[in-house]
């Protein structure tokens, strides 16, 4: 790895007066200051300051350096001896730290497989023969290169091609249990049967379901099975959440870079003065259309989104918390905020929507405490897919494509640790052994969480960890199995079901 960089600092005042002190700081720069953090064992390792010049309030330098030092922390490293020795003797300081020039040569992780040109923000050019990879940086300011930038570019472009290696691969899966073979009660698949029936309706805006008396009381009996027989009996307790997430707790979690194309954004008015927006009344009541031109003028850049997932919220009230021994494990859900994805093609009846009713239990813990809390959410979530809904389902381990090839789970793998998918089988899909089963819940532990909001306890590091439960999915799962005929239900889920409602005539 070699980093060559061209900078240029401009002082306060002209700096030729002190020409020969700056020589001497970068003379003595060269042999101690940018030299360390090399390995003792590693010769002519570092930064080093090839050639400067001076010309009135600027300073032009040519750092050459290696993986150690870093030519842009070199320059940065000079800046503030620079500043600290010229400040009190000549009244000077660094005013700015431009980067005239940057030329970055490393190997990557591997061979691109494809030869398409390789393109990202900050950079001029990004050369690449076989594993050799050079690119061109300029135009970075002194905070995006105390920012680590650079290193974040060089990152991005091994992710980028390790992505071609994974570029349509299936999820890892592995089974891990699976219920015996039960009887279908009917092939037809139920968003269609209930639209027919009248129990819902497309919504308003696309990917989105309204739900009458009939589809909405089963999505709360499904809600209160899982909370009176899953949640409650384990100790969780109900928190309320809001449904907007600002982007910089997207940022903490890793949702701002993972799903971007997938979330619904919120937009502010930039005021709420009645006069101001008169002009959009007005043509509002001549026209009944909504001026979207004029809108745009009037609401700010989004600087948050809907509800993705509850847990990230979560998280974020216990940033920078201790959480005392007594009080682990935590235990919380969260069932009023819908989630909301934007999923363009790909949705399909209930079981793939834009807005969706979910619960989300969040767990914070340690080791031992969620993997035993693990065991016992797969026990209760047996019973109740076996004792009260008496469906086909299985359990399978997942690594999705992209934590592959990021070692995302690798790691988890170790410990126990990752995400296990809950499947059901739709008869009107097909065959079981041809067709794809739903995926309609999940469950998994990670380190990140508790490490990027900084939660921690008295004494142990703690983990923490989610359970997805997509209501719509539920139902899906459920139905498509035991029909829409309460009489074919079994008793324990009609226990919380009761009666169902009367319908509407609809003439």
């Amino acid at each position: 790895m070699r980093f060559e960089l061209e900078a240029a600092l401009t002082f306060s005042d002209e700096i030729e007066d002190a020409e020969d002190e700056i020589e001497r700081i970068i003379s003595e720069a060269n042999d101690d200051l940018l030299m360390r953090g090399v390995p003792v064992q590693v010769d002519d390792g570092g930064a080093q300051v090839k050639e400067s010049s001076i010309k009135q309030d600027q300073l032009t330098l040519k750092i050459v350096s290696d993986r150690y030092v870093r030519a842009h922390d070199a320059v940065l490293r000079l800046k503030k001896a620079l500043d600290q020795e010229l400040g009190p003797a000549f009244h000077v300081g660094v005013r700015e730290v431009r980067i005239e020039d940057y030329t970055i040569e490393f190997e990557l992780d591997r061979e691109p497989k494809e030869d398409e040109e390789l393109t990202l923000p900050y950079t001029e050019s990004i050369d690449i023969e076989g594993e050799y990879c050079e690119i061109n940086i300029s135009s970075l300011t002194e905070e995006e290169l105390s920012k680590n930038y650079v290193d974040r570019i060089i990152n991005r472009i091994n992710e980028k091609v390790e992505a071609q290696y994974y570029e349509g691969k299936e999820e890892m899966w592995e089974l891990q249990l699976e219920s015996s073979e039960k009887e279908m009660v009917w092939e037809e698949d139920p968003t269609e049967a209930m639209q027919e029936e009248g129990w819902i309706k497309r919504g308003p805006t696309k990917g989105k379901w309204f739900y009458r008396p009939k589809a909405a009381k089963i999505m709360k009996a499904m809600e209160e099975v899982v909370v009176e027989e899953v949640l409650r009996p384990l100790g969780f307790q109900e928190i309320m959440e809001s449904m907007m997430v600002p982007f910089d707790v997207w940022l903490e979690t890793g949702h701002m870079e993972g799903i971007p194309n997938e979330a619904y954004y919120i937009s502010e008015p930039k005021t709420r003065n009645p006069e101001e927006w008169e002009d959009i009344v007005d043509e509002i009541k001549i026209t009944q259309e909504v001026p979207k031109e004029k809108l745009d003028v009037m609401i700010d850049t989004p600087n948050a989104g809907v509800c993705y997932a509850q847990c990230p919220v979560i998280y974020w009230s216990f940033r920078n918390e201790t959480i005392s021994e007594e009080s682990l494990p935590v235990l919380v859900f969260d069932r009023t905020a819908p989630s909301t994805r934007y999923e363009s093609g790909g949705r399909h009846g209930m079981e793939r929507v834009d807005e969706f009713h979910r619960i989300e239990p969040v767990y914070i813990g340690t080791k031992d405490q969620l993997l035993e809390l693990k065991k016992e959410l797969i026990e209760r979530y047996k019973h109740v897919f076996e004792e009260l809904l008496d469906i086909e389902w299985r359990m399978a381990k997942v690594e999705p494509f992209y934590l592959q090839q990021a070692g995302g789970e690798e790691k988890e793998e170790e410990i126990g640790l990752g995400t296990i998918d809950f499947e059901a089988y739709l008869p009107f899909r097909g065959s079981r052994e041809d067709s794809e089963w739903l995926e309609f819940g999940n469950l998994s532990i990670f380190r990140k969480y508790t490490e990027a909001f900084n939660i921690k306890s008295q004494r142990e590091k703690l983990l923490s960890g989610c359970s997805g439960i997509g209501l719509e999915r539920w139902v899906v799962a459920f139905l498509a199995q035991k029909g829409l005929d309460p009489e074919k239900w079994p008793e324990r889920f009609k226990e919380y079901f009761d009666e169902m409602p009367e319908s509407f005539e609809l003439l």
